[in-house]
């Protein structure tokens, strides 16, 4: 009987052994059920090119190819082209979907700078990125309850001159209803038609003669 006892308890302990084993020396592995999948989704964009740049925009925006911009010298427009924000950005706010971001070229400009692309006078300032250098003027206007914003970012060196502009165009937003009120609206989100316009901007490339020249 005491044998049968003995037994008993070393079979007990091996049991016991090898589960500690098999825990500490080889852990259970997270079985594949229970592992999930990210997929990371990539914004829908357009691509416009000319001889001398691409850019990449998102879908929404309503692009004029025939563009002038006729602020600074009526006679002498200044070409390009205008990429007009989406209805839904502005819809429900007091930012008005004429607002739009534009590539502009001044051929026979002497200095590439922000301030030739503004009627208002001016004085540019430099701007860096990760890989760009700017010369970039701002200017606002108001009328009849509309504020206007206008950023230039010329990129310094390039030939032709080649230049993006920012065009805000909203309304005082202390001339709606309150909130509540028939005909209320909400204050636009800057920051995001800013960050949208900057990432515009930023897929901008030139082609290498355009790029390459000295300033």
């Amino acid at each position: 009987m005491t044998k049968y006892i003995i037994g008993g308890v070393i079979a007990a302990l091996i049991i016991i052994g090898g589960g500690y084993y098999l825990l500490t020396i080889h852990p259970a592995q997270p079985s594949m059920a229970a592992t999930s999948t990210v997929t990371i989704t990539q914004e829908a964009v357009n691509t416009y090119a000319t001889s001398t740049y691409s850019i990449t925009y998102p879908l929404g925006y309503t692009i004029d190819t025939s563009y002038q911009y006729t602020q600074v010298n009526p006679k002498k427009p200044i070409s390009g082209v205008k990429f007009t924000i989406p209805g839904d950005m502005a819809t429900g706010t007091n930012l008005a979907a004429d607002s739009y971001i534009s590539i502009e070229s001044l051929p026979h400009a002497k200095n590439c700078t922000g301030d030739i692309y503004l009627a208002a006078d001016v004085h540019p300032v430099e701007q860096s990125t990760a890989s760009t250098t700017y010369s970039v003027a701002t200017s606002t206007g108001a009328g009849a309850g509309n504020r206007y914003e206008e950023s230039v970012y010329a990129l310094s060196g390039s030939s032709p001159c080649t230049a993006v502009r920012y065009f805000i165009h909203y309304g005082a937003f202390e001339n709606y209803p309150a909130a509540g009120e028939s005909g209320a609206v909400r204050e636009f989100d800057r920051t995001a038609l800013l960050t949208a316009f900057d990432k515009i901007r930023d897929s901008l490339v030139l082609s290498p003669a355009t790029a390459t020249t000295t300033p």
